[in-house]
């Protein structure tokens, strides 16, 4: 059931739990955040599968998540980065603001995303090309106090950091890094060639508040006009993004 962008999910009256004794452990709660609801209803029953985890709240946006973080006593939130009208980041924020454990699970396998991420708090970050077979395995790791990183997007960062030295890419990175998440979000989809409209639809905001970020990037990266704009966020997105 659906309200305010919140939705619930019961306990299945049938969980496994594979011979142990639930009284022996703590089964841990946790909060699927996650515009698509195919994607929250697989993630939701693998971990309800599992016997020492379950999936007590899910939520399509970051309001119906903020809200549902004081209804639950959560030990971990799941967090895809790509929200309607705001980013998994912020949210990820809030969430370690709260002193709450998190684990992103996202398309996005490009390094940077993981580095943002990570630097907001998240305990783990899965690519969603994984998740089926990996996000039981970054759920333990967390629960341990360990780290999860998916195996391409760890590949992905250790390249980057062999391949860094000093160059025209690491010179450029105090620049981007002024950028907000929403506004790398709109740079990496126009340096992939998206139209005002096609980033709209995907962010799920107003043409009008994507041009006020286009702006804003300009304003920022010291660009003259939408040809520089394009030109440097197609560079960028083949370097980094």
């Amino acid at each position: 059931m659906a309200l305010n962008g919140m939705l619930w999910i019961m306990e299945p009256m049938n969980g496994s739990t594979l011979g142990a004794d639930p009284s022996q452990f703590h089964r841990w709660q946790i909060m699927i955040v996650d515009d698509h609801p195919i994607v929250r209803m697989g993630l939701a029953a693998l971990i309800d599968a599992e016997p020492d985890m379950r999936v007590v709240a899910q939520a399509e946006d970051v309001q119906g998540a903020l809200e549902l973080l004081g209804q639950h006593t959560l030990d971990l939130v799941i967090i895809d980065l790509s929200l309607r009208e705001s980013s998994g980041l912020d949210l990820l924020k809030e969430v370690a603001k709260r002193q709450m454990r998190a684990i992103v699970v996202s398309m996005q396998d490009a390094p940077t995303w993981a580095e943002r991420a990570l630097a907001a708090g998240a305990r783990g970050y899965v690519h969603k090309s994984e998740a089926g077979r990996n996000i039981v395995q970054a759920i333990r790791k967390v629960r341990q106090g360990r780290l999860y990183v998916s195996d391409s997007v760890s590949q992905a960062l250790l390249e980057r950091r062999l391949s860094s030295g000093r160059n025209e890419e690491e010179r450029d990175t105090p620049q981007v890094e002024r950028l907000t998440d929403r506004e790398l979000e709109v740079m990496v989809r126009i340096g992939r060639g998206l139209t005002t409209t096609q980033i709209s639809a995907e962010l799920q905001v107003s043409p009008k508040t994507v041009q006020t970020y286009r702006d804003r990037i300009k304003r920022k990266l010291a660009l003259d006009n939408a040809a520089e704009l394009s030109a440097e966020a197609t560079r960028w997105v083949v370097q980094r993004g």
